[in-house]
């Protein structure tokens, strides 16, 4: 069975995602650290984040053992690499091929474009100053400066932050995160 969980980014997908996949034993594919990955390798080698072509021939170059994927370099470049069609298309491509026929995938598109035929589509989504308060602590900066990079980062995404029509939406802002897990399984093993 194939899981695509889409939403914004603070909204739970990663811990979401390798919990619902470790319940139902199968793999976890985080398209949006492919994405990171990408941007990051791209940065140490110098291709301009403008270069679609060039960025597309590195999808899969994995970058420097010790790169912060999630630093503030590759966060502020990883909208501009993951803009390009030519990436997204070869990516989209690396992404369906790691799934195999059963994994739990997330990102910004996984339900829509990655996996339109996944057996199950779930939407997170919550409000920027939740999202907000969850990703200050780990990030180690002011809520407040947290927020503007996640509505900013919003509306860069804009286009790939849309929920498939079969999803199912899930407001994580009131729930704990084993609810959202807990909803999430009760939806794969319902084969929604």
């Amino acid at each position: 069975m194939i899981v695509a969980i889409d939403g914004p980014a603070g909204v739970g997908k990663s811990t979401v995602a390798r919990r619902v996949a470790a319940e139902l034993g199968v793999a976890h594919i985080d398209t949006g650290a492919m994405y990171r990955e990408l941007t990051a390798a791209a940065l140490e080698r110098g291709v301009d984040v403008d270069d679609g072509d060039a960025l597309a021939s590195l999808v899969g170059v994995a970058p420097a053992a010790d790169t912060d994927i999630r630093g503030e370099r590759v966060s502020a470049a990883v909208s501009a690499v993951s803009r390009h069609p030519q990436v997204r298309e070869r990516m989209r491509e690396r992404q369906r091929r790691l799934a195999g026929a059963a994994a739990v995938l997330e990102g910004r598109d996984t339900g829509t474009r990655v996996c339109p035929a996944a057996a199950l589509k779930v939407f997170l989504t919550a409000a920027v100053d939740v999202r907000a308060a969850r990703r200050a602590p780990e990030l180690g900066l002011a809520v407040d400066d947290v927020a503007r990079t996640i509505a900013e980062r919003d509306h860069l995404d804009a286009e790939q932050m849309q929920p498939a029509a079969d999803a199912h939406v899930i407001d994580t802002g009131p729930m704990t995160i084993d609810q959202v897990v807990a909803a999430v399984l009760t939806l794969a093993r319902a084969g929604a």
